[in-house]
């Protein structure tokens, strides 16, 4: 029984010749010597089941083939060949041999687009950073305001009489500086607010201090706690370990 082809199953002209080198068990290079010839041509028996523009793809391959069997089949003298200039045979072999690598990959991405569908990706969560909370438990903003109070009276700067005239030195303070002023105070326990001033302090420095508290409660480094409202208010190192219930 003949093997019948149908043109309208191969993509072109070069398709249907892998398909019949394949079919032959053949190397690309031996088509030449081969039968492939005649049995693309006994195919070409079904281009009229073609398009204008793919028939006429399919004959030009045709026109192709014949006239390399026929350099071969006819004795001429050797023609003098440019340095670089492909033969025709050269050419075809060629542009199987590409067309044949564009296969295997259109073949091997068919296969990974396959797997693809296979898999059952999730779409991400999103999980929400928790609200930033500064440990205050216990602490009211009175409770802070009357801290701070108590300090300024030390100062003594509202009922403090006008002073002669006189050069003083002005004390700088940084909030980076008292920052590591209570760090390294925390490190031998628990300290009271009032215990991170000097003997006399300046307004600048209760101020600056109470900012670098603030920044090391931000921060999560330490925790305050005060029972009444004026009370000392008590810091201590860490954030405030939270129980959940059950």
């Amino acid at each position: 029984m003949a093997y019948i082809i149908q043109l309208k199953q191969f993509e072109g002209p070069l398709d249907l010749l892998l398909h019949l080198i394949s079919r032959a068990q053949i190397d690309i290079c031996d088509i030449f010597i081969s039968e492939i010839t005649e049995q693309y041509l006994e195919a070409m028996g079904d281009i009229a089941s073609l398009d204008m523009d793919t028939a006429s793809e399919f004959l030009a391959m045709a026109a192709t083939l014949l006239e390399i069997k026929s350099r071969a089949l006819l004795p001429r003298p050797p023609e003098p060949e440019e340095e670089g200039e492909e033969t025709p045979e050269q050419a075809l072999i060629r542009r199987l041999t590409e067309y044949r690598l564009y296969k295997e990959s259109a073949g091997q991405m068919k296969d990974f687009e396959r797997a693809a569908q296979a898999v059952f990706s999730k779409l991400p969560e999103e999980y929400p950073l928790p609200p930033q909370t500064y440990q205050l438990e216990g602490l009211t903003l009175e409770g802070l305001a009357a801290a701070i109070e108590r300090i300024l009276a030390r100062v003594e700067l509202r009922n403090a009489p006008a002073p002669s005239v006189r050069s003083i030195a002005r004390d700088s303070y940084s909030i980076e500086e008292c920052v590591a002023r209570i760090s390294q105070r925390m490190r031998s326990g628990p300290a009271y607010f009032t215990e991170l001033f000097s003997e006399h302090p300046c307004r600048d420095e209760v101020i600056t201090l109470f900012m670098a508290l603030l920044e090391l409660l931000r921060l999560g480094r330490l925790h305050i706690e005060q029972q009444h409202v004026f009370d000392d208010i008590l810091l201590l190192p860490g954030r405030r370990e939270t129980h959940g219930a059950g």
